[in-house]
C-alpha cells in the first residue's frame, strides 16, 4: 500500500482523517464481519488506496467506492486492474463527498462496508442511514470511543445524541476492537467495528427531525433535567413539563435515561409536534 501511495504521489492528510488499512488480514476480518449474501453488492465510503475494496471484490461483492480525493479515486481503477483484473468490472468509483451524497449509480445498496474516516465518521453513517433506507446491513470500522458510543445503551456514560439517532435507524452491536498498528499512518487511539441492521422507527407521530431535534436539545445539556433542558425546544419549562408527563416520562429524569422510543412518544407530545 505504501508503495502504491507513492507510486500515484499521495500522502495521507490529517484534514481528511485518512487512515488507511495496510493489513490483509484486518479487511478480511472487516469482510467477514460484514455478514454479507453471497454475490451482495457493497457501498463503500472512504475507500482509500483499495485495501478493503479489494477484499470485498475478491469475496464476490461488486463494489460502488464512494472517493472524496480526486486522486485516490482516479487510481482505484487502476489499482483493481491491477491487483485483480478478474473484479475490475464489478468496480463502481463514485467521486464526491459522502455527506453531500444523495443518489448512486445501478441497484439501490443494500450494505453499507467501510472504514469511515474519524472526523465524519458518525455524521456520514447518519446521512447514509437516511438517504439510503435500502441500506439493510452496515459494517463500519470508527475510532473506538464513537464506537463505543454508537453502541452505548441508556444510563451508559458514553449513551448520548449518536447513540440515539443511529438506534433510530438500526439495532447496533460492537464487533471488536482494531489496534492501531494495522493503519498508516498510525492514529494514536484503536479503531472499533460496528455493525448494524436496519429496524423500523419508533411509531411516532412526530417527523424523524423533530425527535432529534430533542434528542439533541436533551444532550446539548445533559446534566439538566429533562423539564428544563427541552425548555426551548418545547417553548417553555411548563410545555417541555406536560409533554414529558403526558409521554409517561419524570419530568426529572436525564436524557441518558431515555431509549429512542421514549424520545419518539417525547416529540409527539410536544406542541405542534415540535
Amino acid at each position: 500500500m505504501r508503495a502504491l501511495a507513492a507510486r500515484h504521489g499521495i500522502r495521507p492528510t490529517k484534514q481528511r482523517g485518512q487512515n488507511f488499512v495496510v493489513d490483509a488480514n484486518t479487511v478480511r476480518r472487516i469482510v467477514r464481519a460484514a455478514d454479507l449474501s453471497p454475490g451482495e453488492g457493497v457501498l463503500e465510503v472512504g475507500s482509500g488506496l483499495g485495501s478493503l475494496t479489494l477484499a470485498l471484490l475478491g469475496d464476490g461483492h461488486p463494489v460502488t467506492a464512494v472517493e472524496i480525493d480526486r486522486r485516490l479515486a482516479g487510481s482505484l481503477p487502476a489499482t483493481v486492474g491491477e491487483r485483480a483484473p478478474a473484479y475490475a468490472d464489478q468496480l463502481t468509483v463514485v467521486e464526491a463527498d459522502a455527506l453531500r451524497l444523495t443518489a448512486l449509480p445501478g441497484a439501490a445498496p443494500t450494505a453499507l462496508v467501510a472504514n469511515l474516516p474519524y472526523n465524519v465518521a458518525v455524521p456520514v453513517l447518519l446521512h447514509l442511514m437516511a438517504t439510503f433506507p435500502s441500506l439493510q446491513r452496515v459494517l463500519v470500522m470508527v475510532q473506538l470511543e464513537v464506537a463505543d458510543r454508537l453502541a452505548a445503551a441508556p444510563g451508559s456514560k458514553v449513551y448520548g445524541a449518536p447513540s440515539v439517532k443511529a438506534g433510530w435507524y438500526a439495532d447496533v452491536r460492537r464487533r471488536g476492537v482494531i489496534g492501531r498498528t494495522v493503519f498508516w499512518p498510525t492514529p494514536n487511539v484503536d479503531s472499533g467495528l460496528v455493525a448494524m441492521r436496519r429496524r423500523e422507527p419508533p411509531s411516532t407521530t412526530a417527523t424523524r427531525q423533530q425527535v432529534f431535534a430533542v434528542v439533541d436539545a436533551a444532550f446539548g445539556q445533559r446534566r439538566k433535567m429533562l423539564r428544563s433542558a427541552l425548555a426551548t425546544v418545547a417553548g417553555s419549562t411548563a410545555a417541555a413539563e406536560a409533554a414529558l408527563v403526558a409521554a409517561g416520562v419524570a419530568p426529572s429524569t436525564r436524557g441518558e435515561r431515555l431509549t429512542v422510543d421514549d424520545f419518539a412518544r417525547v416529540a409527539s407530545c410536544l406542541p405542534h409536534g415540535s
